[in-house]
């Protein structure tokens, strides 16, 4: 098999590029099924939830179509030369959030009005509200998180928090990754950890809320990474 393992940071870029070079060498044809995960992981030696990176990468790319239950699909060429946009890819979205709205939660923790707290709290009971319905959260998530930088007293946290989330809801791959990876599925374990944020930014706890927000994305990309590509 015409892979060779690696070592570095940012593994999974160096590794869908690899696999990308290999593609567009016509190593794999479109419509080719790659490698089953666990064998690709090996071939590479790199863990699997790395290689699910370079698959996301090599997705926003338009390489490959993961299918669920399936596999991995080498896709047509695309039409367009235009590059990928870097800044679209999910789990560097979702790990820039973490490292922001933690100090985020913690500063609303020690800034929130009563009135900030009551609007978080109505955030909470719409995404409380949805899981109990079946129905999406992704909209009555981001204003709970939006609402929490607004709690800071500070607009420009307001505005990044904003931007993130648009990036994130903008990316094309994101809709199919968050359903593939069972995403939706995590919902409601979702409600506890906004619960913990919320109980923490109540309590003026700048600690426990910037823990209780660093675990929530970290849950959050875990799931995102632990998804069925089939292998």
């Amino acid at each position: 098999m015409p892979f060779q393992a690696i070592e570095s940071q940012r593994l999974y870029q160096q590794i869908a590029g690899q696999i990308g070079a290999l593609i567009r060498r016509g190593e794999f044809a479109p419509g080719d099924r790659l490698p089953p995960e666990r064998d690709l992981a090996r071939s590479l030696g790199v863990s699997r939830p790395v290689l699910r990176e370079a698959m996301v990468a090599l997705e926003i790319a338009g390489l490959v179509e993961v299918r669920t239950g399936s596999g991995i699909y080498v896709q047509p060429p695309q039409d367009s030369e235009a590059p990928p946009d870097p800044t679209q890819n999910p789990l560097d979205l979702i790990r820039a959030r973490r490292m922001i709205e933690g100090e985020i939660a913690a500063a609303a923790a020690g800034n929130a009005t009563a009135e900030d707290l009551a609007g978080i709290a109505g955030a909470m009971a719409m995404i409380e509200a949805a899981v109990a319905d079946g129905r999406d959260t992704l909209q009555s998530d981001r204003l709970f998180h939006v609402r929490i930088a607004a709690a800071t007293g500070n607009p420009v946290l307001v505005s990044v928090i904003e931007e993130l989330w648009a990036r994130m809801m903008a990316a094309p791959v994101f809709v199919t990754l968050r359903r593939r990876t069972g995403l939706t599925d995590y919902e409601p374990s979702m409600v506890t950890d906004h619960s913990r944020i919320l109980d923490a930014l109540r309590r003026r706890d700048p600690a426990a809320a910037r823990d209780a927000m660093h675990a929530h994305l970290a849950q959050v990309e875990e799931v995102m990474l632990c998804g069925d590509s089939s292998g």
